[in-house]
């Protein structure tokens, strides 16, 4: 299809339909990008018995780390997918190609910065800063290590099918997520069991390893594989980026050859001006789910009994998968907003954001009634250690009730950053995240400590964001973006 066709269906055609079609792809690929996670946690659960139960835990705990710098390039990635689409829409080809170029410059640093804290501060972050005790903090640590010194690959994987996502391009960039979390499968069995050990049903991965002298490696073995399957996957991502974008190009100059795009600060400011407050929105998201971790670390696990943190390590994989989920329909919802501020379709553009957060708040809602019958069935694929799987259950119970306000929430913020409004999405998340949230966790320490009441919390927390986003987005202004002027 081509990018007119697309640019007409985004700002002309039937609107709930086109924002399904649109979306639903978004949705379903970051689903099946945590659902290879998820066999990830699979395979970390069928290690040797004195390896699984700190290597679950450890693997909750990297998780949220990494998702941390994934967050933070995320809101870059936003920032210049709004700014983008609403170039695009303005048939502004040259901001299109500026946005581009700054924010990989951008993204470069950032993940120099990530690799200098996972190389020097990965023992304090987890350790004295989370509290991990005992060998969840012992797997934990080198294998945060690889994470964040790999965290440029996640950067740019996300970023440019970002890019091709506000570019009006929504099942090429998916597919090939897909297909890298594939090769990030088959990479993960010889890394994590080396020549021996794996399921019978991922026995190759042996074949692999004795082939290639790979050891067992475990844990620490499967974020190697992520970060070699991520660098693998961004060639054919960044080739079919460039061949079916020209307008990412450098734009030609009056002699026809391509002319150069300069490093312009007020381009980059006003980037950062835009993705810091959606970075800071999501990075509370995450913080939020940290804080919980800690106080399940420092209040029901000892040195001698870590069954809570194993049950926290494989139930915030479905957490997570709920929270990229929202972001999928978030992204389709973000590119409707701002291509049609850009193109001055002020109703639509708002109506559009209302839209796909109704169709993620129905996806979640199908998803928690599913895990109301098949949860404990779910969680025991994982780990099915009876101490571990009580209290994931407890959790999972409780807790799975708020996510089809909390993909609500998360849609109707992407929305709002699409509009350029990136801090009003900020300040709801630091008040009900930042302020509320904490606060009921001490009060919770009063009386007996339990999973379920700290599920019970946190989707009370959840329901609260989706009722106060709703009312927040009608009453924010929607107004044609205006392209700055250039020389």
């Amino acid at each position: 299809m081509s990018t007119e066709e697309t640019d007409r269906r985004i700002l002309e055609g039937p609107l709930a339909f086109e924002a399904f079609r649109f979306g639903l792809p978004l949705a379903l690929g970051m689903a099946l990008q945590t659902t290879f996670n998820l066999v990830d946690a699979y395979l970390v659960a069928r290690l040797p018995a004195g390896e699984v139960g700190p290597a679950v835990g450890a693997l909750g705990i990297c998780d949220q780390l990494a998702a941390v710098g994934s967050i933070l390039a995320y809101g870059v990635s936003t920032a210049t997918a709004s700014l983008i689409s609403s170039r695009k829409g303005a048939k502004d080809g040259v901001g299109v190609a500026s946005a581009f170029r700054h924010s990989l410059w951008v993204l470069g640093v950032m993940g120099a910065i990530f690799a200098f804290v996972g190389l020097f501060g990965a023992g304090f972050l987890v350790r004295d800063l989370l509290g991990i005790k005992g060998a969840v903090a012992d797997v934990t640590v080198p294998c945060l290590r690889v994470l964040f010194c790999g965290n440029f690959t996640i950067f740019f994987l996300l970023h440019l099918t970002t890019v091709q996502r506000a570019l009006g391009s929504s099942k090429t960039p998916v597919a090939l997520l897909v297909l890298g979390n594939v090769l990030n499968l088959v990479l993960a069995v010889p890394f994590i069991y080396g020549p021996e050990g794996a399921p019978p049903a991922f026995a190759f991965g042996n074949t692999i390893a004795r082939v290639l002298h790979i050891p067992h490696l475990g844990l620490v073995g499967g974020a190697w594989a992520t970060v070699i399957a991520r660098v693998v996957t961004l060639v054919p991502i960044t080739w079919l980026l460039i061949r079916r974008f020209p307008m990412l190009r450098r734009p030609p100059g009056a002699d026809g050859s391509r002319g150069r795009i300069p490093l312009d600060r007020v381009e980059i400011k006003r980037m950062l001006g835009l993705s810091w407050p959606s970075s800071a929105e999501f990075v509370v998201r995450i913080v939020a789910m940290l804080v919980l971790a800690s106080f399940v670390a420092r209040v029901l696990t000892t040195e001698h009994d870590q069954s809570a943190q194993s049950a926290m390590g494989i139930v915030f994989r479905l957490d997570t998968m709920v929270l990229f989920v929202a972001m999928g329909w978030g992204n389709g919802a973000q590119t409707f907003v701002a291509q049609n501020l850009g193109a001055g379709a002020i109703d639509r553009a708002k109506r559009s954001g209302v839209i796909f957060a109704l169709y993620a708040a129905a996806s979640l809602a199908i998803f928690s009634v599913w895990l109301g019958v098949s949860g404990r069935s779910v969680l025991a694929f994982f780990d099915s250690e009876p101490q571990v799987l009580g209290h994931a259950v407890s959790y999972l119970d409780a807790v799975r009730l708020a996510y089809p306000a909390l993909a609500f929430a998360i849609v109707l913020a992407n929305g709002i950053t699409g509009a350029e409004r990136p801090k009003v999405a900020l300040v709801v998340d630091a008040v009900v995240l930042g302020g509320a949230f904490p606060l009921l966790l001490g009060l919770s320490s009063f009386g007996e400590a339990s999973l379920t009441r700290y599920g019970t919390i946190y989707a009370l927390i959840n329901a609260s964001l989706g009722v106060v986003f709703y009312v927040v987005y009608r009453r924010v202004r929607f107004a044609r973006v205006t392209p700055p002027a250039r020389v």
